[in-house]
């Protein structure tokens, strides 16, 4: 048997899972699940990223121990991956014993080859990035991929041996061309190693939250340095049985990881002796609206909110259709419904229909002995072929547009034959269809299981890799896809309500009504004077719009707004005991907020309460966590 190893970046658990990480998920299990049809021997590795100084920033933020913070996010990821039929061989998570015990093995390895040293850094560090930064990797000052500043950081550390790997690497490049893919991130990558290499600071001491250093105590392993080794780790290394998977055949990653996986993780693997992966594809970002998606700028769009709405299916075949994998494309659920009614409702999910229906009334539910129609049997292995090849350069969009060609011309034979005017050759026409399905659900497998495993049943066959028996009884199944209608997203889905807490009250000069609040994270000015104390609003737990375009207010930054109920002249805060930075939900209505709305936009967001207190949108009860929100004042605006 061919062995194959698809793994994927694993993601960084500070914040939920979004469709953004699905991406890369899906293009990772689409090659798993095609090699494994083939009959490979395959193992599909990924996973999450647990240690760093942001993902203990965002524990502290809500109060959660970090352990059990990572915990519960490393379950959602898996959950999320579940809701699209990603089936991985191994989900690894970085506070694994056994990848964290082959992490120190491998640093002391690394030291016998005499890469690691000791010194003293000071650098730009983005802590969005958990890594250094060069001036020439900044746009305008800040960090390309999360628009914020980078801090200067100085601290004694330990380094390894980047730049002693240089040349090595560049003929890496050189002799093995595919090893980076597309060719124009090889080209990128090239070009700044050809600049030269500064050596890795590998080691940490300004916090605790990692992997403990095995060289000296008081020292944390950097969280991009050990979590590379996941790839490894992950298959059994340092053990033997490591070597039955590795090289990796395809590592799969976002262009914003491409040096570290590019050039640090093969420098890794040389100065330890073991060979590089054989091809490493950086594909582009999935956006939303022109942005990438991410939690960070407040456009994230939940894997199982896409699932619940439209299927796994659609979400996978869309993921991979419309766009060429590699390159950057905009993710619009508009475009999902336009393509899941034209091409998997209409002409695939009709094809089954029509087909299994005219098998069962023409030729008593049993597919007919006949010969395959010679165009369709020419057609249909060039068509494997080519799918083949499109699978072997990841080209996703491309298999899909081969496939798809077939599924067209299948319902045109079927046009052209007309078998319900029942010609001569009638058996040949259902056999002709029965077969041209059973390539179908072959070829559509990888993108789209659920879908492919329901026309393999209505077909009556287990192994769709051979060709169907005459003889093999039918059984009309359930509609494939069913026609869906695209509806507007509601604009309450655009808000980022969150839970603070009021951290510090002061008074604005020269403002009667307007009380400044320090929150645990930002500062909003509000017109609340005449109704609460200051003493009455310390420490208290608020409802505020996160994502409201700040405002100056009597010469004081105001970045958000608070929510109150307001009737007949009384005002009543929202309050909670909710933990801070738990987000506010409308019962059964998913969070979409946008990076920014301006005030005069909230304003047409109707909210209120109803008449037991309860604050809704609509019917629907507004909630934080378990925690319906809940104020003495009845049927009041909500502003």
């Amino acid at each position: 048997m061919v062995k194959f190893y698809v793994t994927t970046a694993i993601d960084y658990v500070n914040a939920s899972p979004h469709i953004g990480h699905a991406y890369q998920k899906i293009a990772a299990d689409i090659l798993a699940r095609y090699h494994k049809l083939k009959g490979d021997q395959v193992f599909f590795l990924t996973g999450t990223d647990e240690h760093g100084s942001k993902i203990l920033k965002s524990a502290n933020q809500q109060n959660i121990p970090v352990k059990k913070f990572v915990d519960k996010l490393a379950i959602q990821f898996k959950n999320a991956w579940k809701f699209l039929d990603i089936d991985m061989d191994r989900f690894i998570r970085t506070t694994d014993a056994d990848h964290e015990k082959a992490v120190q093995e491998f640093i002391k390895l690394v030291n016998k080859k005499g890469d690691i040293y000791k010194s003293e850094y000071e650098g730009l560090y983005c802590e969005g990035c958990e890594r250094y930064l060069t001036e020439r990797d900044l746009v305008d000052g800040k960090c390309p991929f999360h628009n914020i500043e980078p801090q200067i950081l100085k601290e004694e550390a330990y380094f390894f041996k980047l730049s002693k790997y240089q040349n090595k690497l560049l003929e890496l490049y050189k002799k093995h061309p595919e090893y980076i893919s597309p060719k124009q991130r090889r080209q990128e990558v090239i070009n700044r190693v050809k600049e030269g290499l500064k050596d890795l600071c590998i080691t940490r001491t300004s916090f605790k939250w990692g992997i403990p250093f095995p060289l000296e105590k008081g020292h944390i392993i950097y969280v991009w340095y050990e979590a590379l080794l996941n790839y490894i780790t992950g298959i059994g290394w340092p053990n033997k049985k490591y070597e039955k998977f590795w090289p990796a055949d395809v590592e799969l990653l976002g262009k914003d990881n491409a040096w570290f996986h590019c050039v640090i993780w093969p420098a890794m693997l040389m100065s330890a002796g073991i060979k590089p992966a054989k091809k490493i594809f950086v594909h582009g970002f999935l956006t939303f609206n022109g942005q990438k998606i991410s939690k960070s700028l407040g456009n994230v769009i939940s894997p199982e909110y896409l699932v619940k709405r439209y299927g796994s299916d659609a979400v996978r075949y869309f993921s991979m259709r419309d766009v060429a994998f590699g390159e950057d494309g905009d993710f619009s659920e508009k475009s999902l419904v336009e393509r899941y009614n034209t091409e998997l409702a209409n002409e695939l999910g009709n094809l089954l229909s029509r087909s299994i229906t005219m098998i069962e009334k023409y030729a008593n539910k049993t597919v007919p002995r006949g010969t395959f129609d010679k165009k369709l049997e020419t057609l249909s292995k060039k068509t494997i072929k080519s799918v083949e090849k499109n699978m072997n350069d990841l080209e996703f969009h491309v298999a899909l547009k081969n496939t798809w060609k077939f599924i067209s011309e299948t319902n045109k034979h079927i046009q052209d034959k007309k078998p319900w005017e029942k010609p001569k050759n009638l058996n040949d026409i259902l056999y002709t269809i029965a077969e041209s399905l059973r390539i179908i659900s072959y070829l559509t497998y990888p993108f789209i299981p659920k879908a492919s495993k329901e026309i393999a049943k209505q077909l009556g066959i287990k192994d769709v890799t051979r060709k169907i028996k005459p003889g093999t009884k039918v059984k009309r199944g359930g509609i494939l896809f069913k026609k869906i209608e695209y509806a507007a997203e509601d604009p309450f889905s655009k808000l980022d309500l969150k839970v603070a807490e009021i951290k510090k009250v002061e008074d604005i000069a020269g403002a009667d009504k307007l009380l400044k609040l320090k929150l645990n994270d930002r500062q909003i000015v509000a017109g609340i004077k005449q109704y609460y104390s200051k003493k009455e609003l310390l420490g208290k737990k608020i409802v505020i719009v996160a994502n409201l375009k700040p405002a100056k207010l009597c010469g004081e930054l105001s970045q958000g707004m608070l929510l109150a109920a307001e009737k007949k002249g009384k005002v009543e805060l929202i309050f909670t005991r909710a933990r801070v930075g738990e987000d506010i939900i409308a019962e059964n209505l998913d969070k979409k907020p946008e990076k920014e709305i301006k005030f005069e936009d909230f304003m047409k967001i109707k909210i209120r309460t109803n008449n037991d207190g309860y604050v809704v949108y609509g019917k629907k009860r507004l909630k934080a966590g378990k925690e319906c929100l809940k104020v003495t004042l009845k049927n009041a605006k909500v502003r």
